[in-house]
């Protein structure tokens, strides 16, 4: 993905706001080390199906705009925008946090989701192999993992996926939200294009590690015509379980992707934004519980009976993913020789 000039929403907890005379500055990428002394977090939303997280970095290069983890960068005193894209947190001792967490008596080797929030096989991953050292300490210990990822790098951790799914358990699921690879260019220009993550599911597949695909989120009038196509592609390639979520565009979110669509399909996206509106009740979002995944109204029912219909037809496994075994083992330490002395 090439620098893009900086361009973040306005931040709501900033007292400050920036904004260029001139010419506006490229925005580079910017690695920022995180401080934090736990790795682990917990969740208690009824709508996730997952209750622990590892989240290794903050921001994300892929550059998605519908992103819903965009807001949390404001938090940082960072923009919600370009910032996101390029100017990434990364918690560099989070494999020594992780294996601290497990040795503590009050873990019970739950399920642990990578990553809740943003991808954790972003492009830094390849160089500063953060997940990586997660995924071994969940093997060391044996503790069942779940993924949720758009990137193929996850091919190059086959070997401790296979270890985890042995020994443990492991589920992966590639995200594939938008089958046409110009449209999916547009809106995440620094992910793989689809075709290529339908490849990911089948080495995966291949590998013996247990692959599903994630339609996610679905953006109307963008990608809903084309979920069929992403299902029976993942389907052939060897996923087993399939889910979706809608678009959702909490906060700042909607700045972002309303600007991103509007200068890269400035013929679609009134029409984007009319059929979003219509799944929210005339809104762009809806943050109840139980509604922000699934949208309401007509045009949602359509993309959920469509959905449903599909997966049945193909056959996949819509229960498989929703449970994992108790493996979690800490590892036996090495006594300590004693002193003849």
């Amino acid at each position: 993905m090439k620098p893009q000039a900086i361009a973040n929403p306005p931040n709501p907890w900033a007292s400050t706001e920036v904004e260029y005379l001139e010419e506006i500055p490229v925005a580079k990428t910017e690695v920022w080390a995180d401080a934090s002394r736990e790795i682990i977090a917990k969740n208690d939303s009824p709508d996730l199906g997952f209750t622990y997280s590892v989240n290794p970095y903050r921001g994300c290069g892929h550059a998605c705009a519908y992103c819903f983890a965009r807001p949390s960068h404001e938090y940082l005193s960072f923009g919600a925008g370009t910032d996101f894209d390029t100017k990434i947190v990364a918690k560099l001792r989070a494999p020594e946090l992780l294996r601290a967490a497990f040795e503590k008596p009050s873990w019970k080797g739950d399920g642990v989701m990578f990553s809740g929030v943003t991808d954790c096989f972003q492009p830094l991953e390849a160089s500063l192999k953060l997940t990586r050292g997660c995924l071994e300490v969940c093997a060391q210990y044996k503790n069942p993992v779940w993924i949720v990822t758009k990137a193929p790098l996850i091919e190059r951790d086959i070997d401790v996926l296979q270890q985890l799914a042995r020994d443990a358990f492991v589920s992966v699921a590639i995200s594939v939200p938008i089958w046409d690879q110009e449209l999916a260019r547009a809106i995440e220009p620094g992910v793989a294009t689809p075709r290529r993550r339908i490849q990911a599911i089948e080495r995966l597949a291949k590998a013996g590690i247990p692959v599903g695909v994630m339609v996610a989120p679905i953006i109307p009038a963008v990608s809903d015509e084309g979920v069929a196509e992403v299902l029976e592609a993942a389907r052939n390639a060897g996923a087993e379980y399939a889910g979706y979520v809608l678009l959702r565009l909490p906060g700042s979110v909607k700045d972002v992707f309303e600007t991103r669509i509007r200068a890269a399909l400035p013929l679609r996206a009134e029409k984007i934004l009319h059929r979003v509106r219509e799944t929210r009740g005339g809104k762009l979002y809806d943050a109840r519980w139980g509604v922000r995944g699934r949208g309401t109204g007509q045009y949602a029912d359509a993309i959920e009976a469509v959905f449903d219909a599909t997966v049945k037809k193909l056959g996949f496994n819509q229960t498989e993913r929703h449970h994992e075994p108790r493996t979690f083992q800490r590892p036996v330490k090495p006594q300590a020789q004693m002193s003849l002395f």
